[in-house]
């Protein structure tokens, strides 16, 4: 039973690395190379964040007993390759640190932790779904692209999922490398073994690195990453603490940026593969899968170099296949969990289905307008039921 759990934890921990890193290392290193730096740059990019996420998802998972997965700022990483054509490296490093501070600051002053106390358990649960979905829908999307291989990784879900639940996607894992490999669909380099060094870089502060850099990577991850963060957590009937994360995270962002920790923040996409039934039946035992997370964010920051070269031999495919696989147990059991109160379906439902869209109106995300579109359809329903029994 006990082999079973270590296991299980083990298993989900390191699913949730592998596909927190394959799916958007890639943004990171383009983002290093818009700033003028080059591969090694990167490197000690990645070496900061994953000994930064390691450290704090270690420490508070184990000091809460919550599975708390701290992770790089993917939409962060996407805004700055879109948003730093003007910015020099030491300007960005100040920015990196101006959002860490607003962050810092959110935590300690927890206005953000009363705010997310008032959302509701179903539209938190509808966001989830909105996130995830299309991650669900990419895996039969892949099968354009490489039929066989998705195809053999899909039923091998469906088998294992029956016969050895705890274990899926690690046969998964498995059997679609060795599919890919027999199949030719791997791109093989030359590998050569280094660790990765940090590389302090000094900050150059003025307005418009704090206006065009600052300001917007600490909206986006808030909004994009530490908002769904903590909706996983609550969906999952997790007690979020939430400034004290924000606190941490915000802090050791500071220390971080000089050296590439642009943004750490909550996990929400792959802490999610940390809080199923299929890591434990006791939901008090789950915080064990972001500890073994945190343990394999440290691997990855030391072997950094090694692992770029790994990785970019897989083929998108499975990459993409795997990560929507690894959440359609989460997908299932957040929109059953949406509609399971009558009076709140419609809000749900529209809240899921906004935050699902790609609507980026005034390059604000979908998950921030999802949740505004649900609160605004539960207010209407609430402002006219009140009027109507004011009449009667």
């Amino acid at each position: 039973m006990l082999v079973n759990r270590i296991i299980s934890a083990t298993v989900a921990g390191l699913v949730a690395v592998v596909i927190g890193f394959a799916s958007s290392v890639a943004l990171i290193y383009q983002t290093v190379i818009n700033l003028g730096g080059d591969a090694s740059l990167a490197s000690s990019w990645i070496l900061t964040l994953g000994l930064s996420m390691g450290i704090t998802s270690i420490a508070l998972s184990f000091y809460y007993g919550v599975p708390i997965l701290i992770a790089w700022s993917t939409p962060g990483a996407a805004l700055l390759i879109a948003n730093t054509q003007n910015f020099n490296l030491n300007e960005a490093i100040a920015g990196f640190m101006f959002s860490a501070l607003l962050i810092f600051l959110c935590g300690i002053t927890g206005w953000f932790e009363k705010l997310i106390n008032k959302l509701p358990f179903q539209l938190a649960s509808a966001m989830l779904g909105g996130i995830l979905v299309n991650f669900g829908i990419d895996v039969f999307n892949q099968m354009n692209k490489a039929p066989l291989l998705v195809i053999v990784m899909f039923f091998t879900y469906l088998v294992c999922r029956q016969l050895m639940p705890k274990f899926t996607m690690l046969f998964v894992l498995i059997i679609s490398v060795v599919l890919a490999w027999q199949l030719k669909l791997m791109t093989f380099t030359a590998f050569s073994w280094q660790l990765s060094e940090f590389t302090y870089i000094s900050p150059e502060f003025n307005i418009s690195a704090i206006l065009g850099i600052g300001i917007p990577l600490f909206l986006v991850t808030m909004a994009a990453q530490n908002l769904p963060g903590i909706a996983v957590l609550k969906a999952h009937n997790y007690k979020a603490p939430v400034s004290s994360i924000l606190s941490v995270t915000g802090f050791l962002n500071m220390l971080a940026a000089p050296f590439g920790g642009y943004a750490i923040n909550l996990a929400a996409i792959t802490a999610a593969i940390c809080m199923t039934k299929d890591v434990d039946k006791d939901p008090k035992k789950r915080y064990w899968a972001a500890i073994s997370g945190g343990g394999f964010y440290i691997l990855m920051a030391i072997s950094a170099g090694y692992l770029m070269q790994a990785f970019a031999s897989l083929p998108n495919a499975l990459i993409y296949s795997l990560a929507g696989m690894a959440l359609f147990t989460t997908i299932n059991s957040s929109i059953q969990q949406a509609l399971s109160d009558d009076k709140m379906s419609e809000a749900a439902i529209i809240t899921f289905l906004v935050t699902a869209s790609n609507l980026s109106l005034w390059d604000i995300s979908s998950v921030l307008w999802g949740l505004i579109a649900g609160s605004i359809t539960l207010m209407t329903q609430s402002l006219i039921k009140r009027s109507n029994e004011k009449l009667c």
